[in-house]
């Protein structure tokens, strides 16, 4: 069974219009993907936030001052959907990291495979699992931030919408605010469609000028729940 989770997770991974979807990117910062979970799928992951055994540590987020909500962090012992997703969506936004390295004159240290990649994280000293399960109630909100846990990052995450727009929730945007270079920030706000994704940068990304490619700083945050509640699910492709 574990082994056709995979597999039919990385087909609906390796459907995706990889070329689109960074021409997205180029263009806006962000980039939705198809529905990569379905329905059921994504409720047996929100139901896991009720399920403590299954991760390493809980933040409540209004007590950090980083906004107001809880999100958990899971155990390396994943489940195999989160397992499955993260290792097909790893070599595609491989190619889109080179790229964007390339652009920028920067070194691209990213191996080949993703079991690779964590192991130089693990013996960097960041050994601590990374993937995110996020639950914000009505009044929840989450500031603007970077996902950086150490020296090693991966320039590209993924979130995924757990819960219906609309139905099981209203607000909650996904925000994304970039700095360009010699301009003003520029806001997007997204709406994270039930079992899609949206792959954006970690910590920058090439934004093309006049002298040729500059790195724009991005951060991101999730807009005020106005009902409901809404779960997400966060990808991050190095460990803390």
């Amino acid at each position: 069974m574990a082994g056709r989770t995979a597999q039919r997770l990385r087909r609906r991974v390796d459907s995706t219009d990889w070329s689109a979807l960074a021409g997205e990117l180029d263009a806006h910062g962000c980039a939705p993907t198809p529905q990569l979970l379905t329905p059921a799928e994504c409720g047996e992951l929100a139901a896991l936030f009720d399920e403590p055994a299954r991760f390493r540590t809980t933040v409540d987020m209004a007590r950090h001052r980083f906004g107001s909500g809880r999100y958990r962090y899971f155990t390396h012992e994943l489940p195999e959907a989160v397992r499955a997703l993260r290792e097909a969506l790893y070599p595609h936004l491989l190619t889109i990291a080179r790229t964007w390295a390339d652009r920028l004159g920067r070194p691209a240290p990213w191996p080949d495979t993703l079991g690779e990649w964590l192991a130089r994280c693990h013996a960097a000293g960041q050994d601590k699992a990374s993937q995110i399960l996020l639950r914000y109630q009505a009044g929840d909100w989450n500031a603007l931030h970077r996902d950086l846990f150490g020296d090693l990052v991966f320039p590209l995450q993924v979130v995924i919408g757990l819960d219906r727009y609309g139905r099981d929730y209203t607000g909650g945007e996904f925000l994304l605010v970039e700095q360009r270079p010699r301009a003003q920030s520029r806001g997007t706000a997204a709406v994270l469609e039930q079992g899609h994704g949206l792959v954006f940068t970690t910590r920058d990304r090439p934004v093309r000028s006049a002298r040729g490619w500059s790195a724009g700083p991005v951060r991101h945050g999730v807009s005020t729940v106005r009902s409901g509640r809404r779960h997400a699910l966060g990808l991050v492709f190095h460990d803390a």
